[in-house]
């Protein structure tokens, strides 16, 4: 699929095919390692995916909106060049009825550098990505400082979604069925869609949904990092913001 013009009729293509079923688990990833070095390529415009959500089934309420610690946000519409992240790629997958995953790699080819299982139903965040803008908080105790422990190796997280809290997000290690999905989308640089599940075991909400996009993080310390997702134009601001924090 590569890199599709972000027009709505070949996201609605994206979402209406089914890829191939995943390799056995006995197949070997052709993932690599991310690379360490650091890379600035040219942003492209990401179409969002409120259409190809809003078919989906939807039981959950709306949230409010968004308070971080402080009761201030990140300012999610002015940021220069200064401040401006690395572009990565960020893919949110689940079963229907069961929890929302977030995997960060490199670029679609690499191995994932974070995998969280969030305290969310796919259903329930494919509703609020249908009606606007969603902001997840990941929060975690702030370490010592002579605890060099990484943010993103952080093992626990409170999750609040649009201010209101929704339970934890568990890091993970990815597991042989993330890498059998990542393997499957290897191809594909943004979109979102169905993938075939295990029907077996889920039932007939058996097929997975996935959500690929552009994200730019941004570190601004040692206890803050934010994913952005690109939009389109640059007046409206992201559709989705991942914020990581010690508080």
């Amino acid at each position: 699929m590569g890199d599709p013009k972000p027009t709505s009729s070949s996201f609605s293509a994206t979402a209406s095919s089914k890829p191939p079923p995943p390799p056995p688990p006995s197949q070997q990833t052709s993932l690599v390692q991310p690379s360490n070095k650091k890379k600035h390529k040219p942003v492209k415009a990401f179409h969002v995916f409120r259409s190809v959500f809003r078919s989906f089934p939807i039981i959950s309420p709306m949230c409010k909106f968004p308070s971080l610690p402080g009761g201030v946000l990140p300012d999610t519409h002015h940021r220069t060049s200064s401040t401006a992240g690395k572009r990565v790629t960020g893919t949110l997958f689940g079963y229907r009825k069961g929890r929302v995953n977030l995997s960060v790699q490199e670029n679609p080819r690499t191995l994932p550098t974070l995998v969280v299982e969030l305290a969310m139903q796919t259903n329930a965040l494919q509703r609020e990505m249908s009606v606007g803008m969603v902001r997840i908080a990941l929060e975690c105790e702030k370490r010592p400082e002579r605890d060099r422990t990484e943010l993103l190796q952080e093992p626990l997280w409170n999750m609040y979604c649009n201010g209101k809290k929704s339970g934890y997000g568990v890091k993970r290690e990815a597991t042989e069925e993330d890498l059998q999905i990542m393997e499957l989308l290897r191809a594909v640089s943004m979109g979102a869609g169905v993938l075939p599940g295990k029907s077996d075991v889920e039932g007939p909400d058996g097929e997975l949904a996935y959500m690929r996009a552009h994200f730019e993080r941004v570190v601004g310390s040692r206890d803050s990092e934010t994913l952005y997702l690109l939009s389109p134009d640059g007046n409206n601001g992201p559709e989705l913001s991942i914020f990581l924090v010690r508080v």
